[in-house]
């Protein structure tokens, strides 16, 4: 477990189907006569809601045809409860880097960087070896990085794991520790350290910090007035994270890796996010969608954003996330304009944070 999470399942990618689960137990109170979901929607709710603790609570937005619905649900006292939540905030993990990489294509198309350059000059300490590494590969996950730096001690009883991976220690393993595992065509290899440095050599260019640029270039433009980096600037209710046993969490700060995962989000604020992805004239978003490397027949990467094919041949984008007490996870059909998005205060550290992944894909693939 300890190197396997933050902030992405690759389980993820075999889970579509969309088997109609049936209620075994009347251990369950969602209120569907205020809700436009439907009974086979609330019964997978209920099947993999059911085996979290007491408080957890699921966020979700559906999208049909381009049109949104919110649905939220609360287990209290062993029994699952419909609330009105599209405006709470939780960590939404993972699917940071899905933003960090619109950033990078916002920057490509203003042509202050290209795809192909390496982000070694935007740094005045030499990488170990001259090794380079390109903004694409970075924002792919072909930078040959591993999941995560190697002086970084990550502890999952430290309470906020990052907090102290500073600039410092991330410039030091960039020019005494880095050891790129690539080959001449270049492997896709999942790297937390590498979205983390994307993030920060965005900034660099921006010269501003990365929560700002979020700010300006896409929260702003994409009406997420919600949505932020740090617990302290959240202006919304804050779901309170959670551990696999239910007890009360601390918010995780990245720091000099924020971009990797640092988001604190709501489905409300996702669903813009998502709907304009549906916009054929963005030229940003189109960018971030457009593949850069092929893992398989049916998976491929863009910039950020995962894709693969659903179970009847549509094309899918998608991203999870999870930190010490929130799992997430977002899926789009751009074509039919369909998609589920669910945040959670599920902590990533447990294994029934699988449950979240697997219902997100069912209920996708039950729209």
């Amino acid at each position: 477990m300890k190197n396997s999470i933050l902030f992405i399942l690759p389980i993820a990618l075999l889970l579509y189907s969309c088997g109609n689960s049936q209620t075994k137990t009347p251990v369950n109170n969602q209120d569907l006569a205020e809700t436009n979901i439907a009974k086979s929607q609330s019964e997978l709710i209920f099947e993999h809601t059911k085996v979290f603790p007491d408080n957890t609570q699921l966020a979700f937005a559906f999208i049909e045809n381009g049109k949104v619905k919110f649905y939220g649900v609360e287990k209290r006292n062993d029994t699952i409860f419909t609330v009105q939540n599209q405006q709470n905030a939780f960590e939404i993990g993972s699917i940071t880097k899905v933003f960090t990489s619109t950033l990078l294509a916002d920057f490509v198309l203003e042509n202050k960087v290209e795809l192909e350059d390496p982000i070694n000059p935007f740094y005045d300490v030499e990488f170990k070896n001259g090794q380079e590494i390109t903004f694409k590969t970075l924002a792919n996950h072909t930078s040959g990085l591993p999941r995560m730096p190697s002086n970084l001690d990550f502890d999952i009883s430290n309470l906020d794991p990052f907090s102290s991976y500073d600039v410092d220690q991330l410039e030091y393993y960039l020019s005494n520790e880095m050891d790129l595992s690539f080959d001449e065509d270049g492997t896709y290899e999942y790297s937390n350290v590498g979205a983390g440095l994307l993030g920060h050599t965005l900034s660099k260019i921006g010269k501003q910090p990365l929560n700002q640029l979020f700010q300006e270039r896409i929260f702003l433009k994409y009406n997420m007035p919600n949505s932020t980096i740090g617990s302290e600037n959240v202006s919304v209710f804050l779901v309170q994270g959670q551990s696999p046993e239910g007890k009360p969490v601390q918010n995780w700060n990245l720091a000099s890796l924020s971009g990797a995962g640092d988001l604190i989000s709501t489905v409300e604020d996702l669903s813009e996010f998502a709907l304009a992805q549906f916009e054929n004239d963005n030229k940003t978003l189109a960018l971030t969608r457009t593949v850069t490397h092929t893992m398989s027949e049916t998976s491929s990467i863009g910039l950020g954003w995962h894709m693969r094919k659903g179970p009847s041949g549509e094309n899918w984008i998608w991203h999870n996330g999870g930190t010490g007490g929130y799992t997430s996870c977002m899926v789009m059909d751009t074509d039919n304009k369909n998609g589920v998005i669910i945040l959670s205060n599920v902590s990533a550290l447990g294994d029934p944070m699988i449950h979240i992944d697997e219902l997100c894909f069912e209920l996708m693939g039950a729209l």
